[in-house]
């Protein structure tokens, strides 16, 4: 794929010098000049977390304001992974699922300038990124994602009443301040090739870097890598081009700090609890550069602006109607106090966790004549931490999706078949949890049951997610209801007040039997 000369040029305004006075005094370029970003990642929710306290994409919103009220050259990235996972993913609005499209529309209100794409987005169709993208009044920048169509791999596109643009490889803006100071600043969007979406082909992230770097580096006078990667990969980036003048990051959550040489890699904590203010001060006469970054945290002491908010809270009144459509209550508490619940993807895909443990225990106390519970680790898309106090809202955006809890008679041989799929699935959705009275003895080698082995002729009574018994999970596509080694399917439970109707109803109402 040849598309290198895909970048584009954009001359910012120039900032004039305003003054009451009918003399003014003649204004010297000093040649220096400051540009500030503010940078957030891995944003899922458009509404304040933790009952209001933290985050919301209203209080980004004011924190780029307050700052552009007082430096014009001020900027808001997004380091990819914002509109997906999402509860809203599985809401309706006129017809249609949601599917990023409140995030948009709220990010646009908050004056979003440049996004990169995260692994994330790709977990929505072809069609459905389509409508984000064109919905977006913010400049996005694909330096290794490319649009895999039927016949060609071409870049990724805006369709706009005015026409269709390719998303650049990589952006150039120009940038000028009061003194008539004037540089120019290279972007680039890299994504980690994670997800493999059949409309998306990737290029590897760090040749694709290196390449538009010596490319662009001679018309720029700093060059700023947008990134949605491993922490130790933007270390690596930093360290294949030092000449880098930022490394804005995404993809961990909890907030990362590196300075390798003299660049900057910066990753803000998830869900907008925090954002980075990256101040980078270019001197022309040195030709040199200097970055300050500076961690806002995103709480109470930080303001709503209101403007975004009335978008936030269209969408949250929808989101409302929604959930008390399928008997849900937003938001009741269910967990007033605790510790968080561990629910990131790179945890609960390849371990157990509190969260798992909880989940797994309300499939079990929902479905009492079941033998064992299994769920796949897929179901949990919220990859995040659940500080208490935890409400009703919390649980359905930890589980969009989802779904029924199944109840099946199988044979040991395919309880043991599955069992053995999910333990290869470490990493992926396939990653199955199941009741703590299963276990596997690693000295045997064999599955057990209440300390005991599982024959393959005893039968089982298993709950499970509905979507595990469509064989659609990883490396599980013999698990469905026509399989010989199911002798039984129990009814679809259809009554809203059974727990076993849906399972984040489960979860809540073990919660709440807990307390």
């Amino acid at each position: 794929m040849q598309f290198l000369k895909l970048g584009i040029a954009i001359t910012a305004l120039t900032v004039s010098a305003c003054s009451a006075s009918k003399t003014t005094k003649p204004v010297t370029d000093n040649g220096i000049i400051d540009i500030q970003f503010v940078q957030v990642n891995d944003v899922y929710e458009i509404a304040p977390i933790e009952a209001g306290k933290v985050g919301g994409v209203a209080r980004v919103a004011s924190i780029k304001k307050e700052l552009k009220a007082k430096n014009p050259n001020t900027y808001l990235l997004m380091a990819g992974d914002f509109l997906s996972p999402s509860v809203y993913n599985s809401l309706m609005y006129e017809g249609k699922r949601i599917r990023g499209r409140q995030m948009v529309e709220s990010l646009n209100a908050a004056g979003l300038d440049i996004a990169g794409f995260g692994n994330h987005e790709f977990d929505i169709s072809e069609a459905e990124l389509q409508s984000r993208i064109n919905e977006s009044r913010f400049d996005w920048i694909s330096s290794n994602s490319f649009h895999k169509t039927t016949t060609a791999v071409v870049p990724f596109e805006k369709i706009t009443p005015s026409g269709k643009a390719p998303l650049p490889l990589y952006q150039i803006r120009t940038f000028a301040d009061a003194d008539g100071t004037a540089v120019k600043i290279g972007f680039m969007g890299i994504n980690i090739p994670f997800n493999k979406a059949t409309y998306v082909q990737y290029t590897d992230p760090l040749e694709a870097a290196e390449k538009i770097y010596n490319a662009i580096r001679d018309s720029c006078d700093a060059v700023i890598a947008i990134t949605h990667q491993l922490e130790e990969d933007d270390i690596i980036l930093a360290k294949r081009l030092p000449g880098l003048a930022l490394i804005v990051g995404g993809h961990e959550h909890d907030m990362r700090y590196d300075k390798v040489g003299s660049v900057i890699v910066s990753k803000a904590h998830a869900n907008a609890r925090s954002a980075y203010i990256l101040k980078l001060r270019i001197n022309k006469k040195t030709g040199r550069h200097k970055v300050d970054a500076r961690l806002q945290m995103i709480d109470q002491s930080v303001a709503i602006d209101a403007a975004t908010n009335l978008v936030v809270q269209k969408w949250m009144d929808i989101a409302e109607k929604n959930y008390a459509s399928i008997g849900f209550d937003a938001k009741n508490v269910v967990l007033a106090s605790g510790e968080p619940l561990d629910a990131r993807e790179a945890s609960v895909r390849s371990i157990k966790t509190n969260f798992t443990r909880l989940l797994v225990n309300a499939i079990d106390k929902a479905a009492p004549d079941a033998a064992v519970a299994i769920v796949n680790s897929g179901s949990i898309r919220l990859d995040d931490f659940l500080a208490p106090p935890v409400t009703q809202f919390d649980i359905i955006r930890s589980l969009p999706f989802g779904g029924s809890i199944q109840e099946v008679d199988m044979k040991g041989s395919l309880l043991k078949q599955v069992l053995d799929a999910g333990k290869k699935n470490i990493g992926i959705g396939g990653f199955l949890h199941y009741s703590e009275k299963l276990g596997y003895d690693a000295v045997t080698m064999q599955w057990q049951l209440n300390g005991s082995s599982i024959p393959n002729d005893q039968v089982y009574r298993v709950a499970l997610t509905d979507f595990l018994l469509t064989g659609g999970e990883a490396n599980l596509g013999f698990l469905t209801k026509t399989n010989p080694d199911i002798l039984r399917v129990y009814p679809v439970i259809t009554d809203m007040n059974d727990p076993r109707f849906d399972i984040r109803s489960a979860i809540i109402k073990y919660l709440q039997q807990r307390d």
